[in-house]
């Protein structure tokens, strides 16, 4: 399956259901883990060299293009695995990553996407926000951070920032990965029982883990009002580590084949180059 059939298997439509996602399923893909290292491994070459010349391109002429990877999940799902395994593959000169955490007090003082846009990717940059604005409608809306009236404008906030961000230039890849309770039950608990994974294990995860169907219903709320023409909802089924990862992977190839950057022209004659570096 090509990269834009990975876009099309994976998108969040009108009358999309969540709880209709079954989190061991991979969709899309019939062969198995081994097979699947091996696309991922494939596919990394692609990503490498379209990432390089989305780089290239930005910095020898005018182009807007860039790529944003939105990563939302519930702890534990993989979120940093993707980092690692699929954005950590490539140059990290063109890479921009931000993790956003709990608002400072002067992040509080502006409107919840002031410092969102202030972390953005530039021209020729793949972008990845580890966790987003959307937490202002998730863990907002769940543990009732801001009262419904602002939770409710926020999601009109967020399509309306979205669009202009595509119009700017940038592809949203927007990512859910999708995984049960069960799964995220024994990925907790392999952090508790390895001395080396205590260090990534936060208490709060099990509070937030008891509001795992009030989170669920945020989701699905999330999807109905965000998921759009100019930023579609992709929800990948993450109970397979191997297959999440070759799955965002793909979406980021046919955001990035979209765009077909090109190598830039030189703007000095070769030929003559050649020749003064070899009497040099």
């Amino acid at each position: 399956m090509n990269a834009h059939n990975w876009t099309q298997t994976l998108r969040v439509d009108s009358g999309f259901r969540l709880a209709d996602v079954d989190p061991n399923a991979k969709p899309g893909y019939s062969d198995g883990k081994s097979d699947g290292t091996r696309d991922l491994a494939t596919g990394l070459e692609k990503l490498n060299e379209l990432q390089e010349r989305l780089f290239a391109q930005s910095r020898a002429e005018v182009a807007k293009d860039a790529v944003l990877l939105v990563l939302q999940a519930m702890d534990s799902a993989g979120k940093g695995g993707i980092v690692r395994h699929v954005v950590g593959s490539v140059d990290p000169q063109g890479v921009e990553l931000a993790a956003f955490k709990a608002p400072t007090e002067e992040e509080r003082a502006h409107d919840f996407l002031w410092r969102i846009e202030k972390r953005l990717p530039a021209a020729g940059f793949i972008g990845v926000f580890d966790r987003s604005h959307y937490e202002d409608v998730l863990i907002g809306r769940v543990r009732e951070l801001a009262p419904p009236a602002e939770i409710e404008r926020r999601y009109e906030a967020i399509n309306e920032f979205e669009a202009r961000v595509v119009a700017s230039g940038t592809r949203i890849v927007k990512v859910m990965l999708h995984i049960s309770p069960d799964e995220q039950k024994s990925r907790l608990m392999e952090r508790l029982e390895r001395p080396d994974k205590h260090w990534k294990y936060n208490p709060g995860d099990v509070d937030e883990r008891l509001l795992w169907p009030e989170y669920m219903q945020a989701y699905q709320t999330m999807f109905d009002r965000t998921s759009t023409a100019a930023a579609p909802w992709h929800v990948i089924p993450a109970n397979a580590k191997w297959y999440a990862r070759l799955a965002v992977q793909e979406l980021l190839l046919a955001a990035l084949e979209d765009i077909n950057p090109q190598w830039p022209l030189a703007n000095f004659d070769v030929e003559a180059e050649k020749k003064r570096l070899k009497h040099s």
